[in-house]
């Protein structure tokens, strides 16, 4: 039974924030859109059985997502979990600090894919905007995901005016003839003031791009553009903000650490706790109730005549 909500989107995926810790201090950190800090973490059987009643709605595709979910001691077992009650594709972001240490147990367990957060080539920049000194073994991890065979690779670059926006060419020199994807990601305004000084629009950089591009994919995730550029680049734009587009192509619930669904990363006013009756003994159909309920409950956060981000962010 697929779900669709009454925008006539279909839910295919569910994006898990495995933990809200991380060891990094990112200047643009959106923590997934939580205003409070989780009392709980589910366990690995537990975020197995919210995968195996999603799977009855014909949802396949999970993103396990932190804070940074490679912190989680048991990584490893979520992921084979997570195959073993039939999730299809099983893919993490990650800062890549642990990486070259868990990409081939990772790999093993059926981990598909990873995206890798890289705001910036150059050390010094990078300790500016992660809060670490760790651009070294970063790369060393994305070489090791290639290497044991996760695929694709993706590449998040969060392009910050004044800061790194600069770097996109070097970015794509990163990637160029590997099997990799260099994800352009628009600055969100969780922060207002850094907003204000850092963001900087994509769409001229868009524009440039569909004039190099030897072919141009449209994903069905947000409706994305993903331009295909010679000589083995590939590069991908996410633009979430004021992009009515973007929302109607939002295929996903998201799940905070203490399992709770959540509709969207900007809003926090109709989460549907689907733990707490987890550990109650509930049913799966019980259970399957409360993903149906989410999806009801799922709505674009920019529509077509509003302008202006809401009050709410």
């Amino acid at each position: 039974m697929k779900l669709v909500d009454r925008y006539g989107r279909p839910l295919t995926g569910l994006r898990i924030s495995l933990t809200d810790e991380c060891d990094y201090k990112c200047i643009y950190c959106h923590k997934e859109g939580l205003k409070d800090k989780p009392r709980d973490e589910m366990r690995a059987d537990e975020i197995a059985k919210l995968a195996k009643v999603a799977t009855k709605f014909d949802i396949y595709n999970v993103k396990l997502t932190g804070g940074e979910p490679l912190l989680r001691r048991d990584i490893v077992e979520i992921v084979r979990k997570l195959k073993e009650v039939g999730i299809r594709e099983v893919s993490i972001t990650t800062n890549g600090h642990l990486l070259y240490e868990l990409a081939e147990p990772l790999k093993e367990a059926g981990l598909a894919r990873v995206n890798v957060n890289l705001p910036s080539l150059k050390p010094e920049v990078y300790r500016y905007i992660t809060g670490v000194d760790k651009l070294d073994i970063v790369v060393k991890g994305i070489e090791k995901a290639y290497e044991v065979g996760l695929r694709p690779v993706k590449i998040n670059f969060v392009v910050l005016k004044g800061i790194n926006d600069l770097e996109i060419n070097d970015m794509m020199e990163f990637v160029r003839g590997k099997d990799m994807v260099l994800q352009l990601i628009e600055l969100e305004p969780s922060n207002p003031s850094f907003y204000l000084k850092h963001h900087m629009p994509l769409d001229d950089i868009e524009k440039e791009l569909v004039n190099k591009a030897e072919r141009i994919i449209k994903r069905s995730l947000h409706n994305r553009l993903q331009f295909v550029l010679e000589e083995g680049v590939t590069v991908e734009v996410v633009k979430p903000v004021h992009n009515t587009s973007f929302c109607m192509g939002c295929t996903r619930l998201r799940v905070t650490p203490d399992g709770k669904l959540k509709t969207c990363l900007f809003r926090n006013d109709n989460l549907v706790d689907f733990l707490a009756l987890m550990r109650k003994g509930a049913s799966e159909e019980e259970l399957g109730k409360l993903i149906v309920k989410a999806n009801e409950l799922r709505e674009p956060f920019f529509k077509k005549g509003v302008s202006d981000v809401p009050a709410s962010i």
